[in-house]
């Protein structure tokens, strides 16, 4: 077999954390949980070698890692805080935790009621041209030689514009965040699976959009409701399906 097959067919196993990721979590954990309250100093690098049983070098790449999130800071001559700011911080979904195709289909999990309520916005205000938008993406799901990365990529478009039509910016923001996140994951599992690579399959997911498309053109907010549940569901059923198959 041609091993650039034999790679493609090799199941995905999730990386294991490691110490910069373990020293961030702890200490990230222990801040969420109260212990470090915002503007309290933390423990010194040395309490943190003995505790955690790492090297001074790990305990600085976890501390430079939370000052980029801005959960910590360090002050010059004192050491290392907790930010002022760290009780508002963003909710986060990095790259490193949808390495894993179970990681994936928990994000679409968390889409499902998303979606749903979404698309029932959508239909009580979208635009004429907010229903373009859509129409241009299900145009490029639609065409047998795009590739799989433009496709998923169309694939979000098309939710990112249902977000757009429902005038809530926060929809808009959520979509966007969760889109750019699962684009490279989805495409990668997509892609070791030759059922979800024919006409076959975009039909399916043609056919599942266009529902979608139609309720909310026909400004029907409880058949949008229906459309974008049965469309998400169904896609969490086929990407349990992939992750079960390359687990067996």
């Amino acid at each position: 077999m041609n091993e650039a097959l034999l790679n493609e067919r090799l199941p995905v196993r999730k990386r294991r954390p490691s110490l910069v990721d373990s020293a961030c979590e702890h200490i990230r954990s222990r801040i969420s949980e109260g212990e470090h309250w915002p503007g309290t100093q933390l423990p010194t690098e040395a309490e943190y070698v003995e505790s955690l049983g790492v090297s001074r070098t790990v305990v600085r790449e976890a501390v430079a890692r939370l000052a980029a999130e801005g959960l910590v800071e360090a002050r010059q001559g004192k050491g290392v805080f907790v930010s002022e700011t760290a009780r508002y911080q963003a909710f986060q979904i990095t790259r490193d935790e949808l390495d894993n195709l179970s990681d994936v289909v928990q994000l679409l999990e968390l889409r499902l009621g998303v979606e749903t309520e979404m698309a029932g916005l959508a239909a009580e205000r979208r635009s004429d041209v907010d229903l373009m938008d859509m129409r241009r993406q299900l145009k490029i799901l639609g065409q047998s030689d795009v590739a799989m990365d433009r496709s998923v990529m169309a694939d979000v478009a098309f939710h990112k514009a249902i977000a757009k039509a429902s005038r809530n910016a926060y929809y808009v923001k959520l979509i966007e965040f969760l889109g750019v996140r699962l684009v490279p994951p989805r495409s990668m599992f997509l892609r070791r699976s030759e059922a979800y690579m024919g006409d076959s399959y975009r039909a399916v997911i043609g056919g599942e959009h266009e529902a979608i498309l139609e309720a909310i053109a026909a400004r029907d907010p409880d058949r949008a409701h229906s459309a974008a549940r049965t469309h998400m569901s169904e896609s969490l059923k086929r990407h349990r399906a992939i992750q079960k198959s390359m687990e067996d």
